[in-house]
């Protein structure tokens, strides 16, 4: 189980934008997506879950650190938001545990003896490719 991360409400900047797509009259009036922007240096998280917040390859992070989460998947602005704090603590619990630590291990013999059977097997293939008579 890992450790679940609360954030702040005061840290998150939610702003409502108006949805993508097809939806009618009624889309180009009303604003029901929300926009979601949470910048990792500037917030309270624990140093730990900020630095591998950072380190996280996602596209959602942008270059200087700042979390943007676009919610429009549902009609009600409400929903859409509380969809964006989900993804949002969905993002920072994912690296709230540390990483399990990688511990080197070597091959086994047989499976060294397998590889290098194979590789000479290929090997006497092409070397039988070669042009007739030469």
């Amino acid at each position: 189980m890992r450790p679940h991360v609360a954030v702040s409400p005061d840290e998150v900047e939610i702003s409502a934008i108006r949805a993508q797509g097809a939806g009618g009259q009624n889309v180009n009036k009303v604003s029901n997506a929300v926009h979601l922007r949470f910048d990792i240096a500037a917030s309270s998280l624990p140093e730990a879950i900020r630095t591998r917040l950072l380190q996280l390859g996602d596209q959602r992070i942008s270059k200087d650190g700042i979390v943007i989460i676009k919610a429009q998947k549902f009609r009600s602005l409400e929903k859409n938001r509380a969809e964006a704090l989900r993804r949002l603590e969905e993002l920072i619990d994912r690296v709230a545990a540390p990483p399990k630590a990688r511990r080197a291990t070597r091959p086994t013999r047989a499976s060294v003896t397998r590889r290098l059977e194979g590789k000479a097997r290929r090997a006497s293939v092409k070397a039988g490719r070669g042009k007739v008579g030469e």
